[in-house]
């Protein structure tokens, strides 16, 4: 697999300034279809569990925020911008209007791409999304969520050079009468200037997903260092390592300001993958 040139691998260390253009061209798009006063703060929920709760943090790989509060607590989270490699059409290529975007493997290519498979450590994400208005203790039946990553080499499908043909590891998913979607997927590398991350989009609904419209919040999920550290250690993941090395959650462009609320629960093992859970309310 080709792996990005590095002058597409700066873009990412750019971080909010270089997206800027990017997000008002989104921010445009919303107020033309009338939901610009619908861009609401994502937040993530902690506190005491409750029936709704996804996981309980373990002692690998803990995050914070990652359960569903009974309503003393329900923390804002920042809103994130989306990268220069979204594929929701704000920035070129719209890989949301495409039949079978709606999936919860998104390990493939699909459709008339080139048809190929991310390699890599197993993972299964899960987002548990809430209403901020209950005091997240009402989970969100019938929203979507649209999740993308990069690979475990750091390349981008649908953007790197050698990956334009492809449009794996992104997807889109209705949430269930819990409120959550979950995602079957492989661990992302690390690239330069980036901590490891996913983004996700969370919509109202499955139609404004599909038609990519009226996104309600726009964020991203971090990994645990401890996680990061075993899983690169594997084959495949060469150059994560030493990219890791020279970042930290403190010194990252999107999660220096705080991460607490958006770094996932992670639980497994290399041999029979990891599991990453967050809930996030709207």
């Amino acid at each position: 697999m080709d792996r990005q040139r590095d002058d597409e691998m700066h873009e990412h260390d750019r971080g909010l300034s270089y997206d800027l253009p990017v997000l008002a061209r989104r921010r445009m798009i919303r107020l033309m279809a009338g939901t610009g006063a619908g861009l609401l703060p994502l937040v993530g929920c902690t506190g005491s569990s409750s029936p709704a709760t996804v996981t309980s943090p373990s002692a690998t790989g803990a995050g914070a925020g990652t359960d569903v509060g009974t309503g003393t607590t329900c923390a804002t989270v920042p809103e994130e911008t989306a990268g220069p490699y979204p594929g929701d059409g704000s920035n070129g290529v719209n890989v949301l209007k495409e039949s079978g975007v709606v999936r919860r493997d998104i390990t493939g290519s699909f459709g008339d791409s080139a048809g190929g498979t991310a390699e890599g450590v197993p993972l299964t994400l899960t987002l548990t999304v809430v209403d901020a208005a209950s005091g997240c203790g009402t989970p969100r039946k019938g929203a979507a969520v649209y999740v993308w990553h990069c690979d475990r080499e750091g390349g981008y499908s649908l953007y790197t050079e050698g990956l334009t043909r492809e449009n794996y590891l992104r997807g889109v998913q209705e949430t269930d009468e819990k409120g959550q979607v979950a995602f079957t997927s492989v661990f992302p590398g690390c690239y330069p200037g980036r901590w490891p991350h996913v983004h996700f989009e969370v919509y109202g609904s499955l139609r404004d997903a599909v038609s990519a419209t009226a996104i309600t919040s726009t964020s991203q999920l971090a990994f645990p260092e401890d996680v990061c550290d075993t899983v690169y250690a594997s084959e495949g993941y060469g150059s994560s390592v030493p990219n890791l090395r020279r970042l930290s959650l403190e010194t990252d462009s999107v999660f220096r300001d705080g991460h607490d609320r958006q770094l996932a629960t992670v639980k497994g093992s290399v041999a029979e993958g990891y599991t990453a859970s967050l809930t996030v309310a709207v």
